[in-house]
């Protein structure tokens, strides 16, 4: 009987501090669900600290969206699995080309120079590129001509597999950018915040391939050129390995932050049905500003 006298108060406190965890996080939650209501727009968030308090925060988790450009993560982790096993280097040259096959009926078509973010690469149309620096501009500057033509390399069906094994169970790489004729018959890749939160997790554990190919992969990521989303609101000295996407009323942001003092979590911010695209950005960014206050420590 002593015994149990002696451990109800023990329990009783670590009951109280759970309680305590999960109500600072549901304060968190209702604040920013407060903040999407007041934007008009459909929202998905992931959240998750990485550190042993499995603390956490879903809002619409499995709300699926259109990918836009957040789905060339998996292509980049596609790219570093199949050089580990081989099949290519990251030095070998990949003529660069303008021409594709839609998955529907395999017809041609080709890129727009104006609908694409990075318009060095079609000045060279014709010549050769490294599968590294193909894929480096399919991040930094979101390369939709980089994208297909890594994505014809790699198949966009082993992209998809390697993501279920990495235990992502929804998100779909169907294609390339620009198929007109897919995304009119409605074959458009597709992604929830779980399952980026869980891909750009793996990244960080340096379980998307491998220790090192993790580390290239956050180098990469690191250096991204558009950062008016999760970085916006947040001090200079924080890292984020992130990618962005954006399409018609959709504005997405995928990151793993380190902090100064080394803590370290993954955010993913997935938009859509956005009327007011700037009013989306904003409020992007103040949820990040939010989320990283609550890991520092500092919201109330």
């Amino acid at each position: 009987m002593k015994k149990l006298i002696l451990i109800l108060p023990v329990l009783f406190f670590f009951g109280c501090g759970e309680q305590q965890k999960n109500a600072s996080t549901e304060d968190l939650k209702v604040a920013i669900q407060a903040l999407i209501e007041d934007t008009e727009g459909d929202f998905g968030i992931a959240f998750k600290l990485l550190d042993d308090s499995g603390s956490h925060l879903l809002i619409n988790e499995k709300e699926v969206f259109h990918a836009a450009s957040t789905m060339k993560t998996p292509v980049m982790i596609e790219i570093f699995k199949q050089a580990g096993s081989g099949k290519f280097s990251l030095d070998d040259s990949i003529l660069i080309v303008n021409e594709f096959r839609s998955i529907v009926d395999g017809s041609p078509y080709s890129m727009d120079l104006g609908v694409d973010s990075q318009e060095g690469l079609y000045e060279r149309i014709g010549e050769k590129a490294t599968v590294y620096e193909l894929m480096y501009q399919m991040i930094i500057k979101s390369s939709n001509l980089a994208t297909n033509i890594l994505i014809e390399e790699v198949g966009a069906e082993n992209v998809t597999q390697t993501m279920r094994d990495l235990g992502a169970a929804d998100i779909e790489v169907l294609r390339g950018v620009e198929d007109l004729k897919a995304f009119d018959a409605g074959l458009s890749n597709t992604t929830t915040a779980l399952d980026m939160m869980l891909i750009m997790e793996a990244i960080a554990s340096g379980e998307a391939v491998g220790q090192e190919e993790s580390r290239q992969m956050m180098d990469i990521l690191y250096d991204q050129y558009y950062k008016d989303l999760i970085p916006k609101l947040l001090p200079k000295e924080v890292k984020i390995a992130h990618k962005t996407g954006s399409i018609t009323g959709v504005q997405h942001d995928a990151a793993i932050l380190t902090l100064p003092d080394g803590k370290q979590y993954v955010l993913v911010i997935l938009t859509k049905n956005l009327t007011d695209v700037e009013a989306g950005k904003e409020a992007i960014a103040e949820i990040s500003k939010m989320i990283y206050d609550f890991v520092n420590g500092n919201y109330s």
